[in-house]
């Protein structure tokens, strides 16, 4: 396991530098600059601001100074936010995103897969047909258009429900089901057919014909297998889920990554953009790496060395 965890950490590392490598180089060949903004600033406020922030010195010698900041966990400061650093817009919006996205994920790690079993049992009745249904809508619809109609059709309707941001839980309950709806038909229909390719197996057959009772096969045997590949896209799905949904919470007003991201594009705020990149890939990178492990602990005919995973 020492082996195993250590390859997947030092692959890691070179993939989260490969990523701040390729977004800082991007980032900076977009025309344009934070601070080029025609007639609306003297020429040596301009400059000034350039100095400020290391945009006046060489690409190659900038990308050195921010790996040396990142390295000792200083993201830099925001070039729009007068009054906060990067790292303190991430620590004010990561928990508001987390909550959001990991109310979501729950949601959806059990109704998905729970609807995919009950579909994949019920094969060719109404229940597979009614949940296969739902589960189309749930992938065709943006998540967008359904917060919407959330917001028309039952936040407009139930007092009690409201629309905006705020601290109680409630105001948390129509953004958790619009970023809940596609991740939640995806792991149905996932499940459904991981489902019914196990339970074709000849070791459930064989279950069968020992006598053990069918909740007991279904359970033990078949929802144990049939689960993997969903294990297996649960780090991709917590981190989508847990960073936030961008167009969500523009639309609900929550104070989150996503919102902090979009404005960041807007405004070209280099710093803010390339922490909040670097963030998001920390906690994806970390996702996967607990997910391997998992996978393993799962399912024991994985090795963990001699080159099989």
């Amino acid at each position: 396991m020492k082996r195993f965890v250590t390859k997947r950490l030092l692959m890691s590392v070179l993939t989260l530098w490969v990523i701040i490598t390729i977004t800082f180089f991007m980032m900076h060949s977009i025309p344009g600059n934070p601070f080029a903004k025609e007639g609306r600033m003297p020429q040596s406020v301009y400059e000034n601001l350039q100095a400020k922030y290391g945009l006046d010195k060489p690409l190659g010698e900038q990308y050195v100074i921010y790996l040396k900041n990142v390295l000792k966990g200083d993201l830099g400061e925001s070039m729009k936010s007068k009054t906060e650093t990067v790292n303190d817009m991430i620590g004010r919006g990561a928990p508001i995103s987390f909550r959001i996205g990991l109310q979501a994920f729950v949601f959806s790690i059990i109704i998905g897969p729970t609807l995919g079993s009950i579909a994949a049992l019920y094969q060719n009745k109404w229940p597979d047909y009614l949940t296969m249904i739902l589960a189309l809508i749930g992938i065709s619809v943006p998540s967008f258009v359904f917060a919407s109609l959330l917001i028309q059709f039952v936040a407009m309707k139930v007092a009690w429900i409201p629309i905006s941001w705020g601290d109680g839980w409630v105001h948390t309950l129509l953004p958790t089901l619009s970023i809940a709806l596609m991740p939640t038909a995806s792991s149905a229909r996932l499940m459904r057919s991981s489902m019914l390719e196990v339970l074709g197996q000849d070791y459930i057959k064989t279950a069968k014909s020992k006598g053990i009772a069918r909740l007991g096969v279904i359970m033990k045997h078949a929802v144990r297998n049939a689960i993997l590949p969903i294990v297996s896209s649960m780090g991709t799905t917590l981190s989508g889920l847990l960073t936030g949904s961008f167009v969500i919470e523009k639309i609900f007003g929550i104070p989150g990554l996503g919102n902090f991201f979009v404005t960041s594009i807007n405004n070209r705020d280099y710093t803010l953009i390339m922490g909040t990149t670097i963030f998001y890939s920390v906690v994806l990178i970390i996702l996967l790496l607990v997910v391997d492990i998992l996978y393993v602990l799962i399912d024991p005919r994985i090795k963990l060395s001699g080159g099989d995973n």
